[in-house]
């Protein structure tokens, strides 16, 4: 393998022997053209922030030409030299703060990788409880395995932040915490002091990730919620991703753009996701759009949320309160109790019948952040095989005589 730098996540064609191990997702093509009054193409790649323009160019054949599958794959500075198809999705010179990173589980650290992989410089920050853990596994090289890039390289982590964004300031936190022995020998962990220290350390970010939630009462049904759990979930999940825009928007470079992740909780009835982290879905989903106005009219930033699916499911409460995304059947999971079966179901009614990895996730994340979405903005980003599309679920026994699309068969005429 050569040892070479990854200069970007390219998205290239590839015929039907490419290995079954690789990513495979769909990427829409885009096509810059001039105006009226003729704008130069250099002008277009200044404002896009296009590093290249001879991923656009594009040459016909009048052979046919067959396209199999569309593989994401990292391109090294010596196949650069190499004509290649597709666009670059190139994040080099960029800097990320993905905050929700305690693990290597999550979608957190997938995003984390994707954005690597893509060039990407990587700043985390932890939940103040996890840190030390998480510190410790990160130094003793137990992520290493997980932390491997397309190119064979190690996703390295320029510095990890001490971070509870559920306080905006110091004078938010209450003394029982600020005495708390799991935040002690910590400081600057609030989303304020985070984005202060942040801007001391690098002086600005392009892009900001929320990856992180809670709801201290998940397992109970809605009408059982109290107002102090509902609340709760709201704060953690949904208004923490307010907080951290509104202090790290100062610090971030015009034409930057930010992401988090939702869940079809949000507009579906999921028994089992209580105690108001559904309400608090719907709310992040709702305030994505509203946060794609100001921060885009404000400072030009975009703002999009990632819908995933059952794969890797965004789960909130441990017995061991974090905050924090988790993997399916973790403990997480499990205190939720019904995956397994959502897993199942997945499976069974998704037009694709397909399990979801947290990469697929990562990819859409390093898409979305970097310039070919420039013009994507307050969108809801489905990735869970197309299940949000379903209206029914075809595997119950009412649909059992019905002539509908399945694994390996052809429809009757």
């Amino acid at each position: 393998m050569a040892a070479t730098a990854v200069s970007g996540l390219q998205m290239a064609t590839a015929r039907s022997n490419i290995s079954s191990s690789h990513r495979i997702f769909k990427a829409g093509a885009a096509i810059l053209g001039t105006n009226s009054k003729g704008r130069s193409w250099a002008k277009l790649a200044s404002v896009c922030h296009i590093s290249s323009l001879q991923h656009f160019q594009r040459s016909f054949s009048s052979s046919p030409i067959r396209f199999d599958k569309v593989v994401t794959k990292a391109m090294s500075e010596a196949s650069e030299k190499k004509p290649v198809s597709g666009l670059s999705i190139d994040l080099k010179g960029k800097r990320a703060f993905i905050a929700g990173v305690a693990d290597d589980n999550g979608y957190g650290w997938a995003i984390a990788k994707s954005l690597a992989a893509a060039g990407a410089e990587i700043l985390v920050g932890t939940w103040v409880p996890a840190l030390n853990i998480f510190e410790t596994s990160l130094r003793r090289g137990k992520f290493d395995e997980s932390r491997v890039l397309p190119d064979g390289s190690l996703m390295e982590i320029t510095k990890v932040y001490p971070l509870d964004a559920v306080y905006d300031t110091l004078d938010d936190v209450p003394e029982e915490v600020k005495a708390n022995k799991r935040y002690a020998g910590s400081s600057n962990w609030t989303v304020q002091e985070v984005a202060e220290t942040v801007k001391q350390d690098f002086g600005s970010i392009d892009i900001l990730v929320h990856s992180l939630a809670n709801g201290p009462e998940v397992t109970k049904p809605l009408l059982e919620t109290s107002r102090q759990g509902y609340l709760a979930a709201v704060s953690a999940s949904t208004y923490s991703y307010v907080s951290l825009l509104k202090y790290f928007i100062p610090i971030m470079n015009p034409g930057g753009s930010s992401i988090s992740l939702t869940y079809i909780a949000s507009e579906r009835i999921i028994p089992g996701y209580g105690g108001g982290m559904s309400s608090a879905k719907a709310a992040l989903e709702s305030d994505t759009r509203v946060l794609a106005f100001e921060a885009g009219r404000k400072s030009k930033i975009r703002v999009n949320t990632i819908s995933a699916g059952y794969r890797i499911l965004r789960l909130v409460w441990r017995k061991l309160p974090s905050r924090l995304e988790c993997p399916l059947r973790s403990r997480a999971a499990k205190a939720i109790g019904f995956i397994d079966t959502m897993i199942e179901y997945s499976l069974a009614n998704a037009p694709l019948q397909k399990e979801l990895s947290a990469d697929e996730v990562g990819n859409t994340a390093a898409f979305l952040v970097s310039p070919l979405a420039s013009a994507i903005t307050g969108a809801v980003i489905y990735v869970d095989n197309g299940l949000n599309a379903m209206g029914v679920g075809v595997d119950s026994p009412l649909f059992a005589d019905l002539n509908h699309p399945k694994e390996g068969r052809v429809l009757d005429a």
